[in-house]
């Protein structure tokens, strides 16, 4: 049985890089995957999926849902490792209904939790806009991104919350702290 853990979070929470360390932490019993690596690796397995994904993204073009759906199933189904951490997904309540349905027809993959890692609209700013690298992380492009992350939160939020799937972590702390709890929650939830 495949044990998944989303991360969701908004730009410069730190999502990627603590669910990296827990992985790392862990790497006999836990793997972690952004969807933006899974498409890429689709790619460059050269498989015909992969290719599929090459015609879009070398043009530029958003990568539909289920050819993403897809490419996570295989990514969680194939990984040798029980414990699977994803980053990032959902991002709009289209791509937590696709997960949803998919999840439904999959018997041996399983959703543990969906952690949202937590931090203020300032603290989001100021780490994205600080670490700015490229053009690409410039006020508005981050508005941008906060905008989409935080129009779907809401309803995605209420639906894993029904569940009982959500659990919120203060991204506000130390990288230490955070991963340090995030790390006893996962394989908690995982042994449960």
């Amino acid at each position: 049985m495949k044990k998944l853990f989303l991360i969701i979070g908004a730009p410069g929470s730190g999502k990627t890089t603590d669910a990296e360390l827990v992985a790392k932490r862990n790497s006999d019993k836990i793997i972690h995957y952004s969807t933006g690596e899974l498409l890429r690796a689709e790619i460059a397995k050269g498989t015909p999926l992969g290719a599929t994904i090459a015609s879009y993204v070398d043009n530029g073009k958003l990568v539909p849902l289920e050819i993403v759906m897809d490419t996570i199933k295989n990514a969680i189904l194939s990984s040798d490792k029980d414990i699977i951490i994803i980053d990032g997904f959902p991002r709009s309540v289209e791509q937590m209904e696709a997960l949803d349905a998919m999840l439904t027809q999959s018997p041996d993959i399983t959703l543990k939790a969906v952690i949202e890692i937590v931090v203020s609209e300032e603290t989001a700013r100021e780490r994205v806009l600080g670490r700015a690298r490229g053009a690409d992380d410039n006020v508005e492009v981050f508005n941008n991104r906060m905008k989409v992350y935080l129009e779907p939160l809401p309803e995605i939020e209420k639906f894993y919350e029904s569940k009982g799937l959500l659990k919120k972590i203060d991204g506000e702390r130390t990288i230490e702290e955070i991963v340090e709890e995030l790390e006893k929650f996962i394989l908690e939830k995982a042994n449960s």
